[in-house]
């Protein structure tokens, strides 16, 4: 009974062998496609439209030729469009975490949360959107005015990961839409069918044709990165995923100096200080390191534990992950699900049997779980871990858990900003200076302090370093969709001439 099936009350949700181009329903140009498969079960869900370059471009032509009228729509005509996308989103909420679910793994309650959060961000842009402001500046020059208003960047080309189907979808086309832009958005080859259950309640909605296309591809996925890169149409990429593409992506974006916003791989430090309340820390770590599984950008990767109360908390913390029910997420009761796919056991599993040969100590899981399936890993808590081992400076990206002690708040922040890149941190203290002193002392881009669950529409989500560059979501995410146009008028203070 552990992998089931799922019946969406909507049926027509579930958009198989066709992506949304123009405002219609088309297959790939060569008639290819490729195979998504449940994570949990190996079973096929469905096929998905290989789209190549050719393809990709007509999507880009749609988008260029729908640009012009909708960015000329007010604000507040965008604003009801997103509306109307986020109420279609909420009423059908349970299908979209049912798609979430099949195609990911994610346990039911974890994706229902996702699907809320990513309805979340078209509520937050419908709301921003007829509220972009341009600002009059003195001019130092007599009987100038300086004004400046805010424009919408054109055509964008969105890239997005496998980790969050949905949400990862709407925080780059929400500010898009709000800002004027029209979008080429490229679904993840792993996990296709939410965002192109996403595009069907986009066309529900009203949205123009043209506006909103979504692309699939998986063997294909470099080629459509490539032209989505190096269009002279496309004016801005946005890409969430991997450090390594992501350099990629700049480069091959130079060509036409498009603008760029990154949301790029994290090694995220969380510290327990000895004062920090236990309970509350315990919890924390368990929100912020196993959610989805350990499969989030932002998910504790290092875990240090201060000396003085190292011993009580590993103890506590593996109590609780020894309590999780893994299994299919469809299932009664299981807390975890399945890793994506076979790579991502064999590195967990590799950064498990390294840290062991490395004298780190596995107190709790430390296996495969082929009972269940072959994509199951045991949580798993680790203790005695040091720098030498792989899962200090790699991400691990899964459901392991390891613990290093520290001695001082010196020595615990120089190691949390050893690392090439900085998305976010998370520490635990009740002392309020320490709480202002580590929290600016930490080089990443947000921060969790007391928490370990910082994902809000309202707060504005990117790294520094290597982590990118760029913000998403918040009243700053919608500037990365804008360029501000400044407009001198001449002669404008002549007296009146009697």
């Amino acid at each position: 009974m552990s992998h089931n099936v799922p019946k969406l009350n909507d049926p027509s949700l579930l958009k198989l062998n066709v992506a949304y181009v123009n405002g219609e329903w088309v297959q790939a140009k060569s008639g290819k496609t490729f195979e998504v498969h449940d994570p949990s079960s190996g079973k096929l869900i469905g096929t998905a439209p290989e789209f190549d370059s050719a393809d990709t471009q007509l999507a880009i032509d749609a988008a260029a030729a729908a640009f012009p009228s909708f960015r000329n729509k007010t604000g507040r005509e965008r604003s009801k469009l997103l509306r109307k996308w986020y109420d279609l989103m909420v009423e059908n909420s349970e299908d979209i975490a049912k798609l979430i679910t099949w195609e990911n793994g994610k346990p039911l309650a974890d994706a229902k949360g996702e699907a809320a959060y990513a309805a979340s961000f078209f509520e937050w842009f419908s709301e921003e959107a007829p509220r972009i402001y341009g600002d009059t500046i003195p001019a130092s020059v007599a009987g100038n005015r300086v004004v400046t208003i805010k424009e919408p960047v054109g055509v964008c080309g969105l890239i997005t990961p496998w980790n969050f189907p949905a949400a990862m979808v709407t925080r780059k086309i929400g500010p898009a839409l709000a800002a004027g832009c029209t979008v080429v958005a490229k679904s993840p080859g792993e996990t296709p069918f939410t965002s192109l259950a996403l595009a069907e309640l986009a066309h529900r909605a009203g949205i123009p044709k043209g506006v909103v296309n979504v692309v699939s591809a998986l063997k294909n996925t470099p080629e459509v990165g490539e032209i989505l890169t190096s269009s002279p149409f496309v004016k801005k990429v946005s890409f969430t995923g991997s450090t390594g593409v992501g350099k990629l992506l700049m480069k091959q974006s130079s060509s036409t100096l498009k603008k760029l916003s990154f949301e790029l791989g994290g090694n995220a430090p969380f510290i327990v200080f000895d004062d920090a309340d236990l309970d509350v820390a315990v919890a924390g770590a368990i929100a912020s390191k196993f959610r989805s599984s350990g499969q989030t950008c932002v998910c504790a990767n290092r875990i240090f534990i201060q000396s003085g109360i190292y011993d009580e908390f590993a103890q506590k913390f593996a109590a609780k992950v020894k309590d999780f029910k893994v299994g299919g997420g469809y299932s009664e009761g299981v807390t975890h699900g399945p890793l994506i796919h076979d790579r991502a056991i064999t590195k967990v599993d590799a950064h498990v049997r390294d840290a062991e040969k490395k004298g780190g100590k596995v107190i709790q899981g430390g296996q495969k779980m082929p009972e269940l399936g072959s994509n199951f890993f045991q949580p798993t808590v680790i203790t005695g871990m040091t720098t030498e081992m792989a899962l200090a400076s790699e991400e691990t990206f899964g459901p392991v858990a390891g613990l290093f002690k520290f001695e001082t708040e010196e020595e615990v922040t120089k190691v949390a900003n050893s690392a090439e890149v900085g998305l976010a941190g998370y520490f635990f203290s009740k002392d309020l200076q320490r709480v202002f002193r580590v929290a600016e002392a930490l080089e990443v881009g947000m921060v969790g302090v007391n928490t370990g669950l910082i994902s809000d529409a309202a707060a504005p989500f990117g790294g520094v370093k290597e982590s990118g560059f760029g913000r998403e979501g918040s009243k700053y995410g919608i500037a990365e969709y804008q360029v501000t146009k400044m407009i001198t008028y001449g002669g404008m203070g002549q007296p009146l001439q009697k």
